[in-house]
């Protein structure tokens, strides 16, 4: 409430861990200030009527962030794509919702079309269909984090390759599925390439000259 009255210039706002959520609510509802970047890590208090509101009354956001939040579901998120269809940056990490509901991420990717930057890290089920049908409509990506999803495999850097010929940062680490023999093809292959995070396990020589060669950042 402080916040809706003294804080008419607002652009950024973090909360973590907690909060009353009829404030909350109200906040979002209340809201004038020219928000663009959001980010809730609010396991216990963030439902789909935030979202809902969100949609409604932040049609500015630029950067939206949601980690570990349990209580949203996926007509939360479809609710929240159709408002803000306009978002560039989108993190779900720790949202058992993409792992719950098939097909959730499908439109998503569908309505975010002009998103640049997408982490969908720690999602330990997400697994390569999921993915794939996200971002064969993310042709605009610049940036993809998928760490932890240990369901992952080689088919998911070859959908990236495919849908995504604008990547040029991605975070691989702790992909199981996930094999040298992928890692080299994918740095092989991708054009726009700057930085690529994974274990140094799965780098190979081949990739490190492929790396090298091509002026891409490994991170291990």
């Amino acid at each position: 409430m402080e916040l809706l009255q003294h804080s008419r210039s607002l652009n950024s706002l973090l909360l973590h861990d907690g909060g009353n959520r009829e404030g909350l609510l109200q906040f979002f509802s209340q809201c004038r200030s020219p928000i663009l970047t959001l980010d809730l890590r609010l396991p216990l208090d963030l439902s789909n009527d935030h979202l809902s509101t969100m949609a409604l009354s932040l049609r500015g956001l630029n950067s939206l962030r949601l980690q570990s939040c349990c209580l949203v579901s996926g007509e939360g998120l479809r609710a929240l794509a159709v408002g803000l269809a306009g978002l560039e940056e989108l993190a779900l990490v720790n949202c058992d919702v993409v792992e719950r509901e098939p097909g959730l991420l499908a439109t998503l990717g569908q309505r975010f079309r002009n998103l640049r930057k997408l982490d969908l890290s720690h999602n330990e089920m997400l697994h390569d269909k999921e993915l794939v049908s996200m971002l064969v409509s993310c042709g605009c990506l610049v940036e993809l984090r998928v760490r932890g999803c240990g369901g992952l495999t080689s088919v998911a850097l070859a959908s990236m390759l495919r849908s995504c010929k604008s990547l040029e940062s991605v975070d691989v680490m702790q992909c199981l599925g996930i094999g040298p023999e992928a890692v080299e093809f994918f740095l092989k292959n991708s054009s726009r390439l700057r930085r690529v995070e994974v274990e140094e396990s799965k780098l190979s020589d081949a990739a490190r000259m492929w790396a090298s060669s091509k002026f891409v950042e490994l991170v291990v």
